[in-house]
């Protein structure tokens, strides 16, 4: 349970297949008060959206996200995250393959780092899904902002097809699943 002594505002990034998915969802988490896509984890310095769909540079599509730990705690956020992608599938979500599309949390704190580790085995350890977690847990490295473009693109582009089939979807299953934690 969080804390209710004041704290500062902390960040974690995760990467759950494209960025306009977990995006969605994370937008309207009670706790979660701000959601930025980018690119992290790679060996681009300042990737574009197309260097990364090359699959050259190694960086990953992810959310940073801000979070309140008074009201949301770092095992809230995961557990979401865990039921809004598929964890179990190497470099791919769906229809979208490549590492950008991999499945992984890079923390900012030792907490984190300890939480996600936890997490991970634990689900290994009950075969939640039937088959192995592959999400990598790592620190944040060479994280860099997505385009303007790509800023809350659900929220502006709900009748997209991709957001239509893949994104609403998931922000539905959210919001069943989690339904105390939806912002009012």
């Amino acid at each position: 349970m969080p804390s209710s002594s004041p704290s500062s505002p902390q960040t974690i990034t995760l990467g759950g297949g494209c960025f306009w998915c977990t995006e969605a969802v994370y937008v309207k988490v009670r706790g979660v008060t701000d959601v930025e896509s980018g690119y992290s984890n790679g060996q681009a310095d300042r990737p574009s959206y197309e260097d990364v769909c090359t699959g050259r540079t190694g960086c990953n599509e992810v959310v940073k996200l801000t979070y309140d730990p008074a009201e949301i705690s770092v095992k809230e956020i995961l557990e979401i995250f865990f039921v809004i992608h598929d964890p179990t599938t190497l470099n791919r979500q769906g229809n979208d393959s490549g590492t950008q599309y991999r499945s992984g949390i890079y923390y900012s704190t030792p907490e984190q780092k300890q939480v996600a580790e936890d997490m991970v085995s634990e689900l290994n350890q009950q075969n939640l899904f039937g088959k192995p977690v592959v999400t990598e847990v790592l620190p944040l490295a060479n994280y860099w902002p997505a385009e303007d473009y790509h800023q809350d693109f659900f929220e502006k582009n709900p009748y997209q097809g991709y957001c239509m089939a893949v994104a609403a979807p998931k922000v539905e299953k959210f919001r069943k699943t989690f339904a105390s934690r939806v912002k009012a």
